[in-house]
């Protein structure tokens, strides 16, 4: 894993430098004109979006132009006692390292002068935009858990509906013993068995009155 975090990096660091050289523009100063004194400068350079990265090439006769780069009140008096660079070889390369304006001119008395002269105003480079981070790999699902729930041992509350629950009453027996029950009943066949006879009694005696 770390490796491949080492080499994604390093991919994108290539991938940047790659990017900012192939943004970079090499300009020959003048054109096929070259560095000359016969050269409008000033109109060359205008239009053109110089940036940090971009290179000037002078094309000139060895020895007998320089390149030098200068202040801005050297640029303006054509002097090149405090030149900042200077070159004689003919062919000079100079990158531009920093944003701001940059001025150049020739140290040959009196081609700078004649228009031998040239500023050139430089932007900040572009950044590139960085590369994506490498995507991590999704955490292991989380496992169920399956512990079963505890039992709920609080009892339930009956519902307050307001009505008292109506408790039932033992019954009680209030019907005579069997016994007594038929003692009754016997006396009660007893008595209408008398009244019978009397009944009867009466009856023949009235006949018998009557005879």
């Amino acid at each position: 894993m770390a490796s491949g975090g080492a080499s994604l990096a390093l991919a994108a660091l290539l991938l940047v430098s790659c990017t900012s050289a192939a943004a970079a523009t090499k300009y020959t100063v003048g054109d096929a004109s070259g560095w000359t004194t016969t050269g409008d400068y000033a109109t060359w350079a205008s239009g053109k979006k110089f940036k940090v990265g971009d290179t000037l090439e002078f094309k000139y006769a060895g020895g007998a132009h320089t390149v030098d780069e200068v202040s801005a009140a050297d640029y303006a008096a054509c002097s090149s006692s405090k030149a900042l660079s200077s070159d004689s070889a003919g062919s000079t390369t100079v990158t531009l390292k920093t944003a701001g304006k940059h001025y150049f001119i020739c140290g040959v008395a009196g081609h700078c002068s004649s228009g031998m002269k040239l500023v050139v105003d430089v932007a900040k480079a572009v950044s590139a935009a960085p590369a994506p981070a490498p995507a991590e790999a999704p955490a292991p699902a989380a496992s169920a858990d399956t512990t079963p729930d505890a039992p709920d041992a609080t009892p339930s509350t009956p519902s307050s509906s307001g009505v008292t629950p109506k408790t039932k009453s033992p019954v009680t027996d209030l019907s005579p013993p069997g016994k007594k029950s038929t003692s009754t009943s016997g006396a009660t066949g007893l008595s209408a068995a008398a009244w019978a006879g009397l009944g009867l009694a009466g009856l023949v005696a009235l006949h018998l009155g009557a005879f």
